[in-house]
């Protein structure tokens, strides 16, 4: 029988990469692995739902189940996490010193509504007393004029938000003073290594970081997998199938991280690295699944609401499909 041929929009992670080689097949389908990077991915896919499964924002994911009819259902995959203190991004004469400074200050975002800005104005809130209506917040290209958001929104008369100019960017903006701090997925081109006008608001983000989480457990989630709803309707089977193989090709790249043989990876304190990491996080750092990820997805649920973003604060379980959230047992 005929294998289905299924397109995945992915960029190329380790986690993933034995799907984007061949080495795992998801049973039943022939996978058309597109190497993107991940605007890239987003924008095709949200506007124009060119492939079968992608890589998206979480944000954006979650503002599509507000659609009439929701072109996306996902499945528990979590391809990108990151830490976010380290990219809020100020200009060093604007007077901020300290998270409260931020309050009053011309703050820039790519996009209001992306998952790396929803993080940040939530710890900002939740952990050092920035309101998420107390910056002004500018938003347009980071490196390219004309950024628009990709979804549209309604937010709440407290928030303030503006396009910046549309031949002006975001870094540039930022090192001559226009705008006073930067939260953005992306290190700006005006940073550069720090030393310059720009810097980072937490110097030492590493071990706020690590503080963070020990105090959280949360290692916020930034991008899910999704399928195109349509396909799903059709082949609600493929669930099952991507997510086993997205777990496959997950391990295989634990199993990488820990080969003492010779490094896989191009840092030298590598083993340093993966055992720290382990004695602070567990064996498993980087959780696939619901359950494990209860706890992130609700916070980041509740901070996408309390912005302005979701008509109302969703369930985790809501963002899924249920054949995702179980398996069989022996």
């Amino acid at each position: 029988m005929a294998k289905l041929r299924l397109s995945l929009a992915c960029w190329n992670y380790d986690r993933t990469r034995g799907l984007m080689e061949g080495g795992i097949a998801p049973d039943g389908i022939e996978l058309t692995y597109l190497n993107l990077p991940v605007e890239e991915t987003f924008f095709r896919m949200l506007r124009h739902r060119e492939f079968d499964v992608a890589e998206m924002s979480l944000s954006s994911y979650t503002l599509s189940l507000f659609a009439e009819n929701p072109p996306f259902i996902a499945i528990p995959v979590f391809p990108s996490r990151f830490f976010r203190h380290s990219c809020i991004y100020i200009n060093r004469n604007a007077g901020i010193r300290e998270p409260r400074d931020l309050i009053g200050k011309r703050v820039g975002v790519p996009e209001y509504q992306i998952t790396a800005c929803v993080w940040i104005r939530g710890i900002l809130s939740d952990h050092y007393q920035v309101p998420v209506s107390g910056p002004l917040y500018f938003s347009g290209g980071l490196e390219e004029p004309g950024r628009p958001e990709k979804a549209r929104l309604s937010l709440p008369p407290e928030i303030c938000l503006q396009a910046i100019p549309p031949t002006k960017t975001l870094s540039e903006m930022l090192a001559s003073g226009e705008i006073d701090a930067l939260y953005t997925a992306r290190m700006p081109s005006s940073f550069a290594g720090g030393g310059g006008t720009v810097g980072r608001l937490f110097e030492n983000y590493d071990a706020v970081e690590k503080e963070y989480y020990a105090a959280t457990k949360i290692f916020p989630l930034m991008h899910a997998v999704v399928i195109r709803r349509d396909v799903y309707a059709a082949h609600p089977w493929i669930v099952q199938s991507l997510y086993k193989a997205f777990v496959a090709a997950q391990q295989e790249a634990y199993r990488d991280l820990a080969d003492t043989a010779a490094l896989k990876i191009m840092l030298p304190w590598l083993m340093r690295h993966l055992e720290d990491t382990r004695k602070l996080m567990g064996e498993q750092f980087w959780p696939y699944g619901l359950e494990p990820n209860r706890n992130t997805l609700d916070t980041f649920l509740r901070y996408h609401h309390e912005q302005g973003l979701s008509q109302r604060r969703l369930a985790a379980e809501e963002l899924f499909a249920p054949e995702a959230l179980e398996s069989f047992k022996i």
